[in-house]
């Protein structure tokens, strides 16, 4: 496109679109996180002795999950009583910020769905979105698929990737 003096314009059609990008990679919570795997706290890493697992539990040094999200999880198909969870909760509550029974991802999973449930879907009536894809930070897949399902109400179409590349997935009649 050229002008009246015969400068060549650069439009960016993208930025005109209309086209609003929600990239989930801005609400991932940035806290630090550990996992804590019981199976070495079992006799064989199979059997939970009551009195050996109470005194590892005693012993534990609980101070390292301070400020932490913790994802508590045994990864033996061991039989693990409830009460052993709930044990190691009991002690992780004073310096844990959030625990979870289940690996880092079921904890990210939790954390995308409270950050999830705090938008506001609402301004995003009648509007063009394109949920991001690729990412730095680990966006479990649950998270675009909660984020999906509440803008269908709200959204005039949904996407995916990137407004110069992406995939169209909802329209709204």
């Amino acid at each position: 496109m050229e002008n009246e003096n015969s400068e060549l314009i650069i439009e960016n059609k993208v930025a005109g679109s209309g086209l609003i990008t929600l990239n989930l990679e801005d609400y991932f919570d940035k806290t630090p996180r550990a996992e804590l795997d019981i199976k070495p706290w079992l006799f064989r890493e199979m059997i939970l002795k009551e009195k050996d697992f109470r005194e590892y539990v005693k012993q534990h040094n609980w101070e390292q999950y301070a400020g932490k999200h913790v994802a508590v999880y045994c990864s033996t198909d061991a039989i693990i009583p409830t009460w052993a969870y709930m044990l190691i909760a009991i002690q992780l509550q004073p310096f844990a910020k959030r625990i979870v029974f289940g690996t880092t991802e079921t904890l990210n999973t939790l954390l995308y769905e409270e950050a999830i449930n705090a938008i506001d879907f609402a301004q995003f009536t009648d509007k063009r979105m394109i949920v991001k894809g690729c990412s730095d930070m680990p966006v479990p897949v649950q998270a675009y698929v909660e984020v999906t399902r509440r803008l269908m109400p709200f959204a005039k179409s949904i996407m995916y990737g990137e407004a110069c590349s992406n995939v169209p997935l909802f329209k709204k009649k």
